[in-house]
């Protein structure tokens, strides 16, 4: 029977890949979250159409981006992950390794390692190795006779304030001041939770060497890292920039955001793109339906274009109702991978406001059944608790309501408060 195809979020593709190269062994395959006998677990989630395919073909095969064949996980359950996703239980069968991506000669496996340094330690990097860092190293080294594996984070969200690439250079750089060093590229990501994504890169660092130093990144780089490190994250006013508003249809947040995209065009200082929602699904999303499925789809279209922007240095201005927690915080990994700032914009307007409005009738539509899973009436909306800015725009002008981004865009140093040109005076 052929087994149907499923391509992973970027986080479960990084699990994916710790998993096949015996990173996090003995584990082999996915997990139930609930499992208590499996610490820091991995998981993978797909669409219940998708899961009930896998179970009745038997397995599942995993694909990357561009749809080329990585793994085979064996069906061996599952359980409900959240609306409409089911999560996968089940080993994995490796069919191939990626071969592409920036210094993919860097990540190896621990049996690779461990055969060509049988006595190393392992360092655990996430950010920037400063002065210290490296004076610690050299001295743990010179003191055991080990040779210091450095192990990048290189899985979506690990590096803390660098680019996966950025970070490996950094490391690069600072390896020249640590004799013996070696170098190791490791897909770790963030686990959404300060200690139990520590509790991960610990774990998949042990599987490298028996030995782990733990470094704090305390002080300044060396000046030749430092200058790595600017390259990759130039000050905020020169990097690139997604702004997203998200909130139920007829919050308002159509309206800011053409407001804010308008007021940069006439400042002229950056460059700035507007990937509305509804315009979206017209060019990039066209044939996409409603479901969640789809939904997340759009979202998750819009977040690879605005990254790509902000990793060019632009602004991205983006206001799709995006009302899924899980779809949001993969659209602000993307960004962050690429280099560029995110700014969450919760446009919190009440339902009841929304529906008063109801320029377009589309709640009407869904009161009498004719729109099926709408947000907010029969698709429920998960508020952010991540937001950077919460508006409400009932009873405020556009001009109230966009001072409340402005004010954090300004603070924030993203724009600088000087106003646009003067305009002469009408005659």
């Amino acid at each position: 029977m052929t087994h149907p195809e499923w391509t992973p979020t970027l986080r479960e593709l990084a699990d994916l890949e710790l998993l096949t190269i015996g990173a996090l062994a003995p584990l082999r395959g996915f997990v139930n979250p609930d499992d208590a006998s499996v610490p820091t677990p991995v998981t993978l989630a797909v669409p219940r159409k998708v899961a009930d395919e896998a179970k009745g073909a038997g397995g599942l095969r995993l694909t990357d981006p561009e749809g080329a064949p990585i793994g085979l996980l064996q069906f061996e359950g599952a359980y409900d992950a959240n609306d409409d996703q089911v999560g996968l239980v089940g080993e994995v069968e490796p069919l191939a390794h990626t071969e592409y991506g920036p210094f993919r000669r860097y990540h190896r496996t621990p049996a690779e390692v461990r055969a060509a340094h049988p006595h190393a330690f392992s360092v655990p990097l996430r950010d920037v190795l400063t002065q210290s860092d490296v004076d610690q190293v050299n001295t743990y080294a010179r003191k055991t006779g080990r040779t210091p594996l450095l192990l990048v984070a290189t899985g979506p969200g690990g590096p803390l304030t660098l680019s996966a690439a950025g970070l490996i250079r950094t490391t690069l750089g600072a390896a020249r001041q640590i004799p013996g060093a070696k170098v190791i590229a490791v897909a770790v990501s963030d686990r959404g939770d300060a200690t139990q994504t520590a509790a991960f890169g610990i774990r998949v660092g042990l599987a490298f060497a028996d030995e782990l130093v733990t470094v704090w990144h305390d002080g300044e780089p060396a000046p030749a890292v430092k200058a790595i490190r600017d390259q990759d994250r130039p000050p905020v006013e020169h990097r690139g920039l997604v702004v997203f508003f998200t909130g139920l249809s007829g919050s308002g947040k159509s309206t800011l955001a053409r407001a804010l995209h308008d007021l940069l065009l006439e400042r002229g200082d950056r460059t700035v793109t507007s990937l509305d929602g509804d315009v979206v699904r017209r060019h990039l999303s066209k044939g996409l339906g409603f479901s969640r499925e789809d939904r997340e789809t759009n979202v998750a279209r819009i977040g690879w274009v605005a990254a790509e922007i902000s990793r060019h240095g632009g602004v991205a201005i983006c206001s799709p109702i995006a009302p899924f927690d899980e779809t949001r915080q993969l659209v602000r990994s993307m960004v962050r991978d690429a280099g560029g700032g995110f700014i969450l914009v919760h446009v919190a307007t009440p339902l009841e406001e929304c529906e008063r409005r109801d320029r377009k009738g589309l709640y009407a539509r869904a009161r009498a059944g004719e729109i099926p899973d709408f947000t907010g009436i029969s698709s429920p909306y998960e508020e952010p608790e991540d937001a950077d800015i919460r508006v409400d725009t009932t009873g405020r002008s556009i001009e109230a309501a966009l001072g409340d981004v402005l004010d954090v865009l300004y603070s924030d140093g993203w724009i600088s408060r000087e106003a646009a040109p003067t305009e002469p005076p009408a005659t």
